[in-house]
């Protein structure tokens, strides 16, 4: 059984319907009307002059359980129909079988033609299903629009429809969030190794066009698909839209606000968002017992502070993630002891590996004020409980992102959200005594 294949250069195509023209003109305006709207051939073979004449868009049914859709007429394609029809019979077949029969051209007698004038053309993969695939192919070359042509052709999945069309998915690839302890160990199988990066070459052997993580741990990552995008989003703009539109009184300013990092690998984090917010960043760095290892790590002796004062301020305290907590609760301890007014911690995956009765207890001992974390990865039921709990909502940032990438449109915007932030703090900053929703 050959293929069928779409018909993608114009030239050739043009020449194919010129062919067609020798033969027939009513072999033109079958072939234009299947390429022109996406229509299969034995539904095309079905309608009568009035049926299709004058009309914007035409109604089939379509596949083994008859699904109605509404294919539409281009204005060139509806001019081309009105001259084909002029003088005609309103009633008479479109596409007539002989010229003394009032039958419609049949289905085989189609696509012996068709594939005729392939043949002598050289084209050895034209079919019944040449035009459809034609429009197709054309369609999602113009608007990188596969859910539509899905829907259209009434296919179970894009990928038969990308298969349909014979082009390959735009394959993505989300990388989800690792424990330190699988990090650890992930990087050691990235770099020492190979086999992290085997694995990734195979995705990419796969069809895989990009890559897509949230806030990487380790940037170094993308060093393994030198060729391919790897797109690393950070939710800075979905952290301020959550605390804005819980805490109602705050000043945002140097004189009120710092943006804290808990240790040199948040120190980029806290840097961007300071600088969009206008205020001044400060970093505490861990200063580790390198002589001795506990459950395979050498423990935290203190956190060192280096920054301005911090003195009755409201800070943020922003890092990728929590794990146990333990050392994001003494940074927040070590703030209220340097009088900082108020505490909010930031993070992009809360994990709470060893529960959340610690921070029950910082929380009733004032060592912090609010908890803001993602729903990137699973939250336990009684987190959301939680009086001091914010979630930050990235369900329509994804929902932006995968359509972004769909259509193949920029995504500077989602990037730097600098100046939505700035939009934000304005409509918060002007708001009236009653508060603003945000």
């Amino acid at each position: 059984m050959n293929w069928v294949s779409p018909i993608k250069d114009d030239e050739t195509l043009e020449k194919f319907k010129q062919e067609l023209r020798k033969v027939d003109d009513k072999y033109y305006i079958l072939f234009e009307i299947g390429v022109g709207t996406g229509l299969q051939l034995q539904e095309i073979l079905k309608f009568r002059n009035k049926d299709i004449r004058d009309k914007d868009t035409i109604e089939a049914c379509i596949g083994t359980k008859n699904i109605r859709r509404t294919f539409n007429i281009p204005r060139d394609l509806k001019e081309i129909i009105r001259e084909f029809t002029e003088g005609k019979d309103p009633d008479a077949f479109l596409i007539q079988g002989h010229a003394s029969s009032s039958t419609a051209l049949s289905r085989e007698q189609a696509y012996r033609v068709f594939k005729g004038v392939g043949k002598n053309m050289g084209l050895n993969s034209i079919g019944a299903q040449t035009m459809r695939k034609t429009f197709a192919w054309r369609y999602y070359k113009a608007t990188n629009d596969i859910y539509y042509l899905q829907n259209l052709l009434n296919h179970a999945s894009p990928s038969i429809t990308y298969r349909y069309i014979g082009e390959k998915p735009n394959v993505e690839v989300v990388l989800k969030k690792m424990t330190p302890e699988e990090n650890e160990r992930s990087r050691y199988i990235l770099y020492k190794d190979g086999m992290g990066k085997k694995r990734i070459k195979e995705l990419m052997d796969m069809g895989v066009s990009n890559f897509i993580t949230f806030d990487a741990h380790d940037p170094r990552v993308q060093n393994s698909v030198p060729i391919k995008g790897f797109d690393n989003f950070m939710p800075p703009y979905q952290f301020i839209r959550a605390l804005l539109r819980m805490e109602k009184n705050l000043i945002i300013d140097k004189e009120h606000t710092i943006v804290i990092s808990p240790d040199e690998g948040a120190l980029d984090r806290a840097v961007y968002l300071a600088n969009v917010l206008g205020v001044d960043t400060g970093m505490f760095y861990k200063r580790r017992d390198y002589s001795t290892i506990v459950n395979g790590k050498n423990p935290i002796v203190a956190h060192e502070f280096l920054g301005d004062n911090v003195d009755g301020k409201d800070v943020i305290v922003i890092d990728d993630m929590i794990s146990s907590g333990g050392s994001m609760i003494d940074t927040a301890r070590q703030l209220k002891k340097m009088n900082a007014k108020r505490v909010f911690i930031c993070c992009t995956f809360g994990l709470f590996t060893d529960g959340l009765s610690a921070f029950d207890t910082a929380y009733e001992n004032c060592h912090f004020d609010r908890i803001v974390t993602t729903n990137l990865c699973y939250q336990p039921p009684e987190l959301m409980e939680k009086p001091y709990y914010i979630e930050a909502d990235m369900s329509k940032f994804i929902a932006s992102i995968i359509d972004f990438m769909n259509h193949d449109a920029s995504m500077a915007n989602i990037y730097t959200p600098t100046d939505k932030i700035h939009q934000i703090l304005a409509k918060y900053n002007s708001r009236e005594v009653s508060g603003l929703d945000i």
